[in-house]
């Protein structure tokens, strides 16, 4: 039997890829017998992990190893500190690594400050990496001074140097390693995940206490700049003008520092935007279901593959999303792709105008997006090309299902709230302006709206930074 030493943040670890392994691991079993390594001190919560695998430290990783107890190893690379133990066990013994993101900037940052105590190694490295650019970059990084060219300074050849191989989501990261390691050896395995129940449309709406005829548009996730929620805005009050009454609905936390009230009273849509703030799984289910066309717009990216994006179109949604970077790579009958460029609103408009005057093309969209997702990116799917690939790495002959059905079904199960719950806008928490800065700059730079403690820990430590390097 196959033995794995899988190494992944798992909930309550801030990282999406928490979801994503808790969702993999109990298809990936029916291949090998998998021991789980997760950050010191962190308790799992899902209950299947702890019945099903032995979940260890990653400390004791190096010395069980050694001893020759596992046939592979995988480590997950993403930008989230829930990272750090991952990252400082695989700079210690090789093993294959899964990238989720191909810039790994904000991380390396956050790793150099926080577990190095020196953020003149980050210094150091940008410079040695990416000559004068590159320190004048970190010169602006330490001093909370971010920007889109941080993501020209990817900060990843050591987690490439470190790799004995490479999992990638997507061609585009795959192209992109090999452009900087032609000699590693990369792997494209589909990101799966779970197929959502669907949910009746009215339905949803009458437990969410919305209008059930009024045509809506929403975006879902951390609310910035750079989910474009502001070319999004100015193509609702454009569709409004064309008398199509459309309301937004802006579903997720927001950026402490983005001045989202004052877009939307510069655009005169105080009545046509509702902003959720954070909900709840029954809650974001149910606004999805409530949407006639979702938006899933981003730019500039890490590129990262969106588990997000798939589980609207597993939902059968129409989709808008960005065409740049892994998002090229739907086919165009799957997601309506907007450039980002000066026709981003006009695209937008004419998209949903499209969409919500034509029903019958929104409802085939929307199929053939649930069908995508039903057949290229299942968790069974992903699960043998990952374990096909380790047999390349590691010299194995084919690998054989050891046990038929997966452990458990990782298919989140909806309970629909009873009573209406109206939305209604959150205020963030009060913080100092240094914090609020911080604390945004590091999500714009590509932290996800499920790294909200996280992105706190960053913005605390670039504060005590900004003290110590005027």
């Amino acid at each position: 039997m196959l033995r794995i030493a899988y190494c992944s943040p798992v909930n309550p670890a801030p990282s999406g890829i928490s979801d994503y392994s808790e969702e993999l691991l109990p298809y990936l079993a029916q291949y090998a017998a998998l021991t789980l390594f997760v950050e010191d001190g962190l308790r799992p919560t899902n209950p299947h992990l702890a019945k099903h695998f032995p979940i260890k430290p990653i400390r004791q990783l190096e010395r069980m190893a050694r001893r020759g107890q596992f046939d592979a190893i995988i480590y997950h690379m993403g930008n989230s500190p829930a990272h750090a133990g991952i990252w400082r066990m695989a700079q210690r013994v090789p093993g294959v690594i899964v990238l989720h993101d191909f810039v790994l900037h904000h991380f390396m940052l956050w790793y150099a400050a926080n577990v190095q105590r020196d953020v003149q190694r980050y210094v150091a490295m940008m410079r040695a990496r990416y000559g004068a650019d590159g320190d004048h970059m970190a010169q602006l990084m330490i001093r909370s001074r971010f920007s889109e060219a941080a993501f020209a300074f990817p900060c990843n050849e050591d987690v490439l140097a470190a790799a004995k191989a490479v999992i990638g989501h997507s061609h585009y990261l795959l192209r992109r390693v090999t452009a900087t390691r032609p000699d590693l050896l990369c792997g494209y395995v589909p990101m799966g995940v779970p197929l959502p129940p669907l949910i009746d449309r009215i339905a949803a709406r009458q437990r969410l206490g919305l209008p059930l005829d009024q045509p809506l548009l929403a975006s879902f996730g951390h609310i910035n700049a750079w989910k474009r929620i502001e070319p999004t805005l100015r193509a609702v009050a454009g569709l409004r003008r064309e008398g199509i009454d459309v309301h937004c609905l802006l579903v997720g936390s927001v950026s402490p520092n983005y001045d989202l009230k004052g877009v939307i009273q510069r655009l005169g849509l105080q009545e046509a935007v509702t902003v959720t703030g954070y909900v709840a799984r029954a809650q974001f289910e149910d606004y999805v279901a409530a949407t006639d066309v979702c938006l899933n717009l981003r730019y500039p990216t890490a590129g990262e593959t969106s588990a997000s994006l798939l589980r609207l179109l597993g939902a059968g949604k129409p989709t808008l999303v960005s065409a740049v970077d892994a998002f090229c790579e739907l086919p165009p009958d799957v997601a309506a792709q907007v450039d980002v460029d000066e026709s981003e609103t006009d695209l937008i408009i004419a998209y949903c105008r499209r969409l919500l005057t034509d029903p019958a093309l929104a409802a085939a969209l929307g199929a053939r997006a649930r069908a995508y997702v039903a057949t290229e990116h299942t968790l069974a799917g992903a699960a043998q090309a990952m374990i096909e690939f380790l047999a390349k790495v590691y010299g194995w002959a084919p690998p054989q299902r050891i046990r038929p059905d997966p452990l458990w079904d990782p298919t989140p199960v909806v309970e629909a709230e009873t009573t209406p719950s109206p939305p209604s806008p959150q205020p963030a928490a009060p913080a100092s302006l240094l914090l609020q800065t911080a604390a945004q700059a590091m999500a714009e730079i590509g932290l996800t709206e499920d790294d909200t403690g996280a992105l706190q820990s960053v913005a605390t430590k670039i504060a005590e930074l900004q003290g110590k390097h005027p």
